[in-house]
């Protein structure tokens, strides 16, 4: 089968998010089941040519695109995704894609990845490759299924080729107002009160990709479900329902060559379930790293993430007295809204023997936080799937998380199972979107971590567990077959 992987973000060249994690091994795993795999991103500023080995297609060369009745002259450069033989295509267009940030506010934010989506069509022309599916990822790549049904439609090699279109955040839609029809040459047949690309009045990529992909899946079992009620359906409840049984939830997996204790080239002590000791190192390494006195008596509480109201900063910032109050130390990796790194740098200030902070993102520091910390503190209002739980549990960091999405589908709550008469709970869970619901989680939290006994069961609980990318990539190959059957 013929995958074309599309997406804004792919590591190890340009990462914001989740998103870079899976377009940077998904690909290699489903060429190991057999699949031949292309992979397209944006060529960004931030890419490094030298270090990540590019080398430009001459045979393609210079390729026009139009956007806006304006001309873009387009390059391909190509690479290998590193531990596979995944080509990589990076479409080259300084204009749109040589600044500052991966995504922008600015007035051609919706030029940028039309532009985008057109390059891939026309680099697979030029390549003469008749992809089966062409895998989309989140608004940035929903126009690409119409594209393929409409405008592209005159072109036999896309006669068979489907599309899978994966929502990895709803609340993202990419949202433009009516003349961004005429940039991306769109009919305006299909823009109407309730049409098929329109929603409240803006053209919606996201709504684009969700009514003309042949198959839709996010990236969880819950989150699958809960985007089809109003409160997380984020105003496109109704027209997911419309293709509810197009609908399917698969959880993303993880690169263990990368986040596995045993193996970690990150962290100064590696260790294992059944030898735990490189982990107290670690934390005594981590509390120095921030000035802070180590206890092995005293838990610490990592927390690495975008700080924002949907990660769950807003009942943190309402239960932060009494969790202050706690036997416990904290340290926060991340940024975000100013008024949490500012809650965050002030805590660090008034008390440094309990709470440390670095404003920024450090992949590093991300590694170590995971091998030293104790716990690991997820409160989000919404999780589509979140990886750090998953990191977490391989390296014996308890969760703490709210039941939501992802977090839901990976986190069983070690009270819940042993009041059932089980002890196969692997992190600590609450409902509520409420300060003090976060509040009594995390306690019933260390009060468990004062119980050896029972603590060490938690971590090999978690240790044991296997979100490994290849069960995610079987199942989308099933969704593959899906969406090929559809197309016919």
């Amino acid at each position: 089968m013929k995958i074309a992987f599309v997406s804004t973000e792919a590591v190890p060249y340009a990462k914001t998010g989740g998103l870079a994690d899976v377009a940077g091994s998904l690909p290699g795993e489903l060429e190991k089941l057999g699949c031949e795999v292309k992979l397209f991103i944006p060529k960004y500023f931030v890419i490094d040519e030298l270090k990540h080995g590019l080398y430009y297609n001459w045979d393609i060369g210079e390729m026009p695109v139009r956007i806006n009745n304006i001309i873009r002259p387009v390059h391909i450069h190509q690479s290998i995704l590193p531990g596979s033989n995944v080509e990589v295509n990076f479409i080259d267009c300084p204009h749109y894609f040589h600044r500052h940030r991966i995504y922008t506010n600015d007035s051609d934010e919706d030029e940028r990845f039309i532009l985008f989506t057109k390059a891939v069509i026309e680099t697979l022309q030029r390549l003469q490759w008749a992809p089966d599916i062409i895998h989309c990822n989140d608004w940035q790549t929903g126009l690409l299924p119409l594209f393929i049904k409409d405008n592209y439609n005159w072109d036999k090699l896309f006669d068979h080729t489907a599309s899978l279109f994966t929502i990895h955040n709803i609340g993202y839609q990419g949202l433009f107002s009516e003349t961004t029809l005429l940039n991306a040459e769109i009919n305006k047949k299909w823009f109407y009160p309730g049409g098929p690309v329109e929603h409240n009045g803006s053209f919606s990529f996201m709504k684009t990709g969700i009514l003309f992909a042949d198959i839709l899946n996010t990236v969880s079992n819950k989150y699958s479900h809960e985007i089809l009620k109003p409160e997380l359906g984020a105003g496109l409840d109704v027209v997911l329902k419309e293709r509810k049984k197009d609908l399917f939830g698969i959880l993303n997996g993880v690169d263990y060559n990368v986040w596995n204790p045993e193996t970690d080239i990150h962290i100064p002590h590696n260790y294992s379930a059944k030898d735990l000791s490189g982990k107290k190192k670690n934390k005594k390494i981590l509390l120095n790293h921030f000035n802070m006195p180590f206890n092995e008596k005293v838990p610490l509480v990592g927390i690495i993430s975008r700080m924002v109201s949907q990660k769950g900063f807003d009942i943190f910032a309402l239960a932060i007295d009494k969790l202050m109050e706690l036997n416990a130390q904290w340290i926060i990796l991340g940024s975000g809204e100013e008024q949490y790194e500012n809650l965050f740098r002030q805590l660090a200030h008034k008390i440094p023997h309990k709470v440390g902070a670095y404003i920024g993102y450090n992949n590093e520091l991300s590694h170590l936080i995971e091998a030293g910390a104790d716990l690991f503190l997820m409160p989000s209002l919404y999780e589509p799937c979140g990886l750090n739980q998953i990191y977490s549990l391989k390296y014996g960091t308890v969760p703490v998380v709210k039941k939501t999405g992802g977090l839901a589908d990976t986190i069983n709550d070690w009270d819940e199972l042993n009041h059932f008469g089980f002890n196969t709970g692997t992190g600590f869970t609450f409902s509520d979107h409420t300060g003090l619901a976060l509040y009594k989680s995390v306690k019933r939290a260390l009060n468990n971590f004062n119980n050896p006994k029972a603590w060490i069961k938690i971590q090999q609980n978690g240790m044991a567990k296997d979100y490994s990318w290849r069960h995610s990539a079987e199942q989308y190959i099933e969704l593959y077959k899906l969406a090929k059957n559809k197309r016919g």
